[in-house]
C-alpha cells in the first residue's frame, strides 16, 4: 500500500472541537486519536470513519489523506522520547501528565538541548501564573506573553522553530486562530509542543485535538523515580507509520513494547504475591524487562544540581544498538542498578 497518513494539520484547523464532533457522528475519539498518531494504521481504518472525518472537516478524502509525504523527526537524544514517540518536525506534540510527573523538567531539558542546535524555542507563557515554571522560562530563546506577540515573533523567524505553550490557549480558541493566521502567511517551519500544567488532560479523550506525537507520562514510573517517566505503550507518533521510521527502529520498538507489556503484567503479580509467583519460564522475561525499563532512565543536564548526576545525550543510533543488545540478552550480565541513569551502554 502507498505511504499514507491522516492530514492531522487540516483536521486541527477545520474541526476545533473534534472530540464532540466525532462522538456526534458515532466515531470514538480514541479511534481518531490513534489514527492521527499512527497507533492505528490508516490503511486499516474503516471507510465510514474516514468519510465521517472528511465530512466534519468539509474536505475531500484526497485532502484528508496524505500520500507519499515523508515525515522527519527532531532527534532530542533523550532515549525514551526518540525511541518510543519521536518528535515530528513541523507537527504538534502533546504532553499528557498530572502535576509532579516531570513534564516541566522535560520541557526545560528540551529547551536546553535545542540551544545547541539550529532550532529556536519560543515559549508562550500560560494565562495563569504557574510557580513550577520558575527557572524554566529563561531556557527559552524567546518568551512571549500574548498571541499577537507570538504571531509577530513566529513570522519573523527564518529558521526552524519549536513553539511551546499551554492548553489554556486551546480552550479559548486563540491557538486555533494563531494557527490559521500562520497558515495564511504560509509559515511552515514551526514544531509545536503543548502542555497542560493543570493536569486535567489525563482525563480527556483528545485533550489537545489531533496530534502527530503523544507523550503520555506514567504515574507508576514517576512514583518509582524512573525518569523521564514516558509511558512506553501509550506514547506514540505518526512518524511510526509506513516507511517514515527506519525499519530496524520500527522492529525494535515492536519487540521492546511486547517485552515491556509482559514485564508490567508480571510486575503486578510480583508486587502482590512476590517473586515466587512468577512462572519459572517467565523469570527471564521479567528480568530482561526490568533491565530495559531501567535503561530508558536518563540523567538530564538541567537537573544536574539536584541529582548530582551529569546529563547524558544519547544519539538514536546508539539507543537502537543498546536496546537490541538488551533484547537479545547481550546485557544480561548487567544489573538493574548499573543500567539506571547510565546514558548508553558504551
Amino acid at each position: 500500500m502507498d505511504d499514507i497518513r491522516l492530514n492531522v494539520a487540516l483536521l486541527r484547523r477545520k474541526v476545533p472541537n473534534l472530540t464532540t464532533a466525532a462522538k456526534s457522528i458515532g466515531i470514538r475519539p480514541a479511534t481518531v486519536s490513534n489514527l492521527c498518531t499512527g497507533k492505528i494504521d490508516l490503511g486499516k481504518a474503516e471507510v465510514r470513519t474516514l468519510v465521517g472525518l472528511a465530512t466534519l472537516a468539509n474536505c475531500s478524502l484526497d485532502e484528508l489523506i496524505l500520500r507519499g509525504e515523508k515525515l522527519n523527526m527532531i532527534e532530542t537524544k533523550i532515549k525514551t522520547l526518540d525511541f518510543f514517540a519521536p518528535l515530528v518536525k513541523g507537527g504538534t506534540t502533546g504532553l499528557v501528565a498530572r502535576p509532579g510527573m516531570g513534564q516541566v523538567v522535560i520541557l526545560a531539558e528540551l529547551m536546553h538541548r535545542f540551544k545547541k542546535s539550529d532550532l529556536t524555542t519560543v515559549l508562550l507563557l500560560p494565562k495563569i501564573n504557574h510557580p513550577e515554571l520558575e527557572g524554566t522560562t529563561e531556557l527559552a530563546d524567546i518568551v512571549t506573553s500574548s498571541i499577537d506577540e507570538t504571531f509577530t515573533t513566529l513570522t519573523s523567524q527564518s529558521g526552524d522553530v519549536v513553539f511551546i505553550t499551554d492548553k489554556s490557549y486551546i480552550v479559548t480558541g486563540e491557538l486555533l486562530e494563531l494557527q490559521e493566521k500562520l497558515v495564511a502567511e504560509r509559515v511552515q517551519n514551526i514544531t509545536t509542543i503543548l502542555v497542560d500544567l493543570s493536569g486535567e488532560v489525563v482525563d480527556e479523550d483528545m485533550p489537545y485535538g489531533p496530534l502527530e506525537t503523544l507523550w503520555h507520562l506514567d504515574a507508576d514510573l514517576a512514583i518509582r523515580q524512573q525518569f523521564p517517566a514516558l509511558h512506553p505503550i501509550y506514547s506514540t507518533s505518526s512518524i511510526l507509520e509506513g516507511t517514515d521510521l527506519n525499519q530496524r527502529h520500527f522492529n525494535l520498538r515492536q519487540r521492546a513494547q511486547k517485552l515491556l507489556r509482559r514485564y508490567r503484567e508480571l510486575r503486578s503479580v510480583m508486587t502482590v504475591h512476590g517473586m515466587e509467583k512468577i512462572p519459572a519460564g517467565e523469570l527471564g522475561t521479567y528480568q530482561r524487562g526490568e533491565r530495559l525499563e531501567a535503561y530508558f532512565t536518563q540523567p538530564f543536564f538541567v537537573a544536574e544540581d539536584f541529582t548530582g548526576q551529569q546529563g547524558k545525550a544519547v544519539p538514536m543510533s546508539q539507543t537502537l544498538q543498546d536496546v537490541e543488545s538488551i533484547l537479545d540478552g547481550k546485557a544480561d550480565q548487567l544489573s538493574v542498578d548499573e543500567l539506571k541513569y547510565c546514558g548508553s551502554l558504551v
